[in-house]
């Protein structure tokens, strides 16, 4: 294994790691969602500035477009978070890679495959069983439907940002955490300043979980082959439950894990799918 490779590979492992602490964190802070949000999303864009720099000010009309589902998907996923468990948030989050398979071809112009139907058709079977508990617990409801609408946007901003060049990516995440201060900041100025415990876990996940991850993640990208960089990042709704469950004591549910088990199960195995085919159609 080349070093540029090695780079690439533990440079994702250490975004999705990261990423996966974010609904530990979450749990812990006292605070509403929307406060933490502005918190987050504050320490994010700092973190950008030191990291990226000027070339956080390139944007272009698809870097506005994504913005329209960045700032959502954030809102979306520490609301859906706090109503519900984090197992369902993360979980049904990552039902956007099969939503992306579907409507991909429609924006990238690429062929609607067998294998990308079957992927589809197993994640939202898997995605029906985090419905079996809530009956039991209509507390979750709300918390789940945003969860579920969560993966939409999640798809639609994966879909963006494919159609976009890398070089303007950055740039997009960056404003989209600043409009996301724009929409909170009424929450900031109408709460107190969170005690000092809580603006650790406040900066852990703007710094750390949010924006270090995600500058990882894009430098991880560089080496790395898109299929090996989304296959690593499924750590992440592996690891967000565990670090909920081990800091938190939150307890998934069965049917919540079996279902998500089944998504990254179907998602892994279409990307070993791909990667054997093409290693049959391309030999080295």
């Amino acid at each position: 294994m080349d070093s540029h490779r090695r780079f690439g590979i533990i440079m994702t492992i250490l975004a999705a790691t990261l990423w996966s602490t974010g609904g530990l964190f979450i749990k812990l802070l006292p605070l509403d969602a929307f406060t933490i949000l502005f918190y987050r999303s504050f320490y994010a864009a700092v973190i950008f500035i030191i990291i990226f720099r000027k070339s956080l000010f390139r944007f272009n009309k698809l870097s506005l477009v994504s913005i329209l589902f960045y700032a959502p998907l954030l809102i979306a996923f520490v609301t859906s978070t706090k109503l519900t468990t984090a197992a369902n948030a993360i979980f049904l989050q990552y039902t956007a890679p099969a939503v992306v398979l579907l409507l991909e071809p429609y924006f990238v112009r690429t062929k609607l495959t067998k294998i990308n139907i079957f992927t589809v058709a197993v994640c939202f079977a898997g995605m029906c069983l985090f419905f079996v508990e809530q009956f039991s617990r209509p507390d979750n409801w709300l918390g789940i439907w945003i969860a579920f609408f969560n993966g939409l946007i999640l798809a639609g901003f994966l879909i963006i940002q494919k159609m976009n060049k890398p070089e303007f990516l950055p740039g997009a995440v960056f404003l989209g955490n600043i409009v996301v201060c724009l929409i909170t900041l009424p929450w900031f100025i109408e709460n107190p300043f969170p005690t000092f415990q809580e603006n650790n876990y406040l900066m852990i996940l703007g710094f750390g979980q949010l924006g270090l991850g995600f500058a990882l993640f894009l430098f991880g990208q560089k080496y790395l082959p898109a299929i090996e960089s989304s296959l690593i990042s499924m750590l992440e709704p592996l690891l967000n439950p565990v670090w909920v469950f081990i800091g938190y004591g939150e307890n998934p549910g069965y049917w919540a894990m079996v279902g998500g088990l089944v998504i990254i199960a179907a998602l892994i195995f279409r990307l070993y799918w791909i990667e054997v085919r093409e290693k049959q159609r391309y030999p080295t």
